[in-house]
């Protein structure tokens, strides 16, 4: 079997910090949540153990990181003595609670065709346990004794004293020695969910979770497994762990992580636990398994000789990420996303980027194309499990087609500012690509040592692709019923037992359920699973009082007899509607919305603008950035084709909804999607129509400059200032009884603003490329009948 052979990922679990569970992390990384919280006291007392100053002796300067928050556990359910809880180390238990979510996840969706006895259980563990820390704590009682003798207290004081410190530390039982033992957070998943292929852990320190995977992507090529459960565990923050990264310092003295930041001044510590099931391609696609995403090459590499065991060199890094393309058998300039390693520390996030720009520098590109982002800034290093927390995160973002942010950078590192490869993703955007290739992405991890590792990914798109939650703002149930009663119970058996999780699926389920015929109909609007109980009840209670006529809770509503009958119309807006990001709500959030942007990414006219590049490009850092960027959307050879593109997909999503209007109009530019609408032409035609209409228009107004004038007046009362200002400027819009447009030349446009406050009116320019109606595009009018006479509608 091939080094090249592509590996499918089938299956995802993990516990994080936040929400939690991988649905919920994304959505918290969706969302911009930053996660990193003060230290909780089950963890350290901060009073005992903090100083502000990284030279105090045995204190720490750090106070802040990203934790787990409690988890239920239920040792019978694992048959496993209570007894030995205290015993074992809590990340074998949390390891053991996300194994079993992913197994779960794999044979939920695909039909249990699992072997056990042919599955591994390979993670990356960083060697040191919070339990063997504690245990050896209790070992230095002779060390007490004697401090306390030399300080002169009797000896039943002493022994007293010490029998007390004793107390603070748990005994030793049987279970104690292999329950602090890194590598059985492996053994034991193997153990209790009775798993029969090898179980081992990896520690390359940081990178131990890619060094997990790519002794997992060796076995599964080699044929020695059929599945592999591999990723990190890290659940030690306790201060020992602190104390390390204060004492190196690599901790940030104001408390954050800012990767890639002009403001980086370190890395906070984080904790998760991150899995993923692995089979090879072939084998998942023949037993109909599902497919989060596939991996294409990992390389790793060591740095060789250095000036110190703990400073990253770039060459190295590169050798790595050299490998990976190689193995993968394409070249990063098909990357779109890199997840880098991103730790906040000035040398590691410097020598990062240079080594990257060591690879993708090659490329010759006019702008930077590729994404940079580290998951670092929201829920900080988690050291073993750091890789396993980037795969997952670009693992989601590959499968729900979304570039993801990262926070806290106010203004770019310099070696970001110039690159011309990478540019930094700070808030999350439509991931949009052509047919031509899959969207692509690759995850780098480094640790101290030397350890380098490079993981390249894309999205699979054949019929067992997974088809993930979707993470709203909010959603919205739909209830319905012959009377209020039976709505009330809907209302209440949707509440129960409903988990946060399943918000998605049951608000789409409440959608295939609700009648518009029905005599009762009532909607919830929810934004947590919280903000639904509490709205569900406070419903269901005035269904049964028959109070139906509100005021509601916000998002409520309830109506009873009939449906409202009339008829629909769409307006479609004309170019001036244009901002950047228009659109990338829909795109991000509906599938059928974002698919009309990979539609125009491939067409033959719209292709080349890249409409998803104008539309939702990278956030400016500056008034100049944006400044600029509005101004390429605004520009008419961009602007009439992006908002085509706007329009279909909004299209898209109303066709999904059964939503059909009656009637369309549009605006100037938007009479072409009314066209479209009304079904005159093709979702291609529309697009190349739109495309040559702004291009050809573009050329007319080459030669004169013009603007367009919003006045807050009716026809009658501008047209003095038409009549004063003369010949070429124009009643563009009539828009309606107080708002009017004129159009023309720009010092005409100028004089008619001038005259227009001189006589007491409101007025302001337009935000468009040129003079629309008027003469100065008169020159595209046969050019552009041509185009429409040879266009196959």
């Amino acid at each position: 079997m091939s080094s090249s052979t592509p590996i499918a990922i089938v299956g995802i679990g993990g516990i994080f910090p936040g929400r939690g569970d991988v649905t919920g992390f994304w959505r918290d990384l969706f969302e911009g949540r930053d996660l990193l919280t003060p230290v909780p006291a089950s963890h350290w007392l901060v009073e005992d153990y903090y100083d502000d100053n990284p030279r105090t002796p045995d204190k720490t300067y750090g106070k802040r990181g990203g934790f787990l928050s409690p988890l239920a556990f239920d040792p019978l359910a694992f048959g496993i003595s209570p007894k030995a809880m205290e015993a074992t180390d809590s990340a074998q238990l949390l390891a053991l609670v996300a194994a079993r979510r992913v197994l779960e996840d794999i044979e939920r969706d695909s039909a249990g065709k699992i072997d056990k006895a042919r599955t591994s259980v390979i993670l990356g563990v960083a060697s040191a346990t919070e339990l063997t820390a504690h245990m050896a704590g209790r070992l230095q009682r002779p060390v007490w004794v004697n401090a306390l003798r030399e300080a002169g207290l009797p000896e039943g004081e002493v022994q007293d004293i010490a029998a007390r410190m004793d107390g603070h530390y748990s005994q030793w039982q049987e279970a104690t020695f292999p329950g602090l033992l890194g590598n059985v957070v492996a053994g034991r998943i193997a153990n209790r969910l009775d798993l029969g292929g090898s179980n081992y852990v990896t520690d390359a320190a940081c990178a131990s979770s890619l060094s997990a995977l790519q002794i997992a992507l060796h076995e599964l090529r080699a044929g020695d497994s059929d599945t592999v459960l591999t990723g990190g565990v890290d659940a030690l923050n306790d201060i020992l762990m602190y104390m390390c990264f204060s004492k190196t310092p690599a901790l940030s003295p104001t408390g954050d992580c800012r990767p890639f930041s002009a403001d980086a001044d370190g890395t906070m510590l984080g904790e998760a636990v991150g899995m993923l099931a692995l089979r090879r391609l072939e084998d998942a696609e023949r037993d109909g398994n599902t497919i989060h995403a596939v991996i294409r090459g990992l390389g790793g590499a060591s740095d060789g000789a250095g000036t110190a065991i703990y400073s990253p060199r770039p060459g190295g890094q590169a050798r790595a990420l050299s490998r990976a393309y190689e193995q993968a058998g394409y070249g990063p300039e098909t990357v779109d996303l890199v997840e880098a390693h991103g730790t906040g520390t000035k040398a590691g996030d410097k020598a990062e980027l240079d080594s990257l720009h060591m690879v993708f520098g090659e490329v010759a590109a006019e702008a930077p194309w590729c994404a940079l982002g580290s998951v670092k800034s929201q829920i900080g290093h988690t050291k073993a499990a750091a890789g396993a927390a980037s795969l997952i995160k670009t693992v989601q973002a590959l499968s729900r087609k979304i570039l993801p942010a990262t926070l806290k950078v106010e203004e770019p590192a310099e070696v970001v500012r110039e690159s011309t490869a990478f540019y930094l993703n700070t808030e999350a955007r439509p991931w949009i690509a052509p047919k031509s290739r899959p969207r692509r992405a690759a995850v780098s991890s480094f640790g101290f040592g030397g350890s380098n590792f490079h993981v390249t990914l894309e999205e699979y798109t054949g019929k067992r692709a997974v088809k993930p939650y979707r993470v709203l703002p909010a959603e919205l149930f739909l209830f319905s019923g012959s009377d209020a009663g039976a709505v009330a119970n809907a209302i209440e058996a949707q509440a129960a037992g409903l988990t946060e999780a399943d918000m998605p699926s049951a608000a789409s389920a409440s959608h295939a359920a609700f009648k518009v015929s029905d005599t009762v109909r009532v909607s919830l609007l929810a934004e947590t699973l919280e903000d639904f109980t509490s709205k569900a009840a406070d419903m269901a209670a005035r269904l049964r009082k028959g109070a139906l006529t509100g005021p509601f809770k916000p998002g409520c509503h309830a109506a009873t007899g009939p449906a409202r009958e009339g008829k629909v119309a769409f307006m479609f807006a004309g170019q001036g509607s244009q901002y950047v990001g228009m659109g990338a709500d829909l795109a991000m959030a509906f599938p059928e919305a974002r698919a009309v942007w990979d539609r125009a990414a491939g067409h033959k006219h719209v292709g080349p603008l890249r409409l998803d590049k104008l539309s939702f490009p990278p956030a400016a850092f500056d008034q100049v950035e944006f400044s600029q960027s509005t101004e390429r959307l605004t520009q008419m050879q961009h602007a009439q084709p992006a908002i085509a593109a706007v329009a279909l997909s909004q299209l898209a999503l109303a066709n999904q909804l059964g939503l059909k209007p009656d009637m369309a109009a549009g605006h100037s530019f938007g009479e072409i999607m009314a066209l479209y609408s009304a079904g005159v032409m093709k979702e291609a035609a529309a697009l190349t129509i739109a495309a040559q209409r702004g291009a050809l228009m573009a050329e007319a107004a080459r030669a004169t400059e013009g603007k367009m004038l919003a006045l807050q007046a009716d026809a009658g009362t501008v047209q003095p200032i038409l009549d004063q200002v003369g010949k070429g400027l124009v009643l563009a819009n009539d828009n309606a009884p107080d708002q009017v447009v004129l159009s023309g030349p720009a010092k005409l446009v100028e004089a008619a603003e001038a005259e227009a406050k001189q006589r007491g009116l409101k007025a302001r320019f337009l935000p468009v490329a040129t003079a629309f109606h008027s003469e100065i595009v008169a020159g595209a009018v046969e050019p552009f009948q041509a185009v429409i006479e040879g266009e196959k509608l």
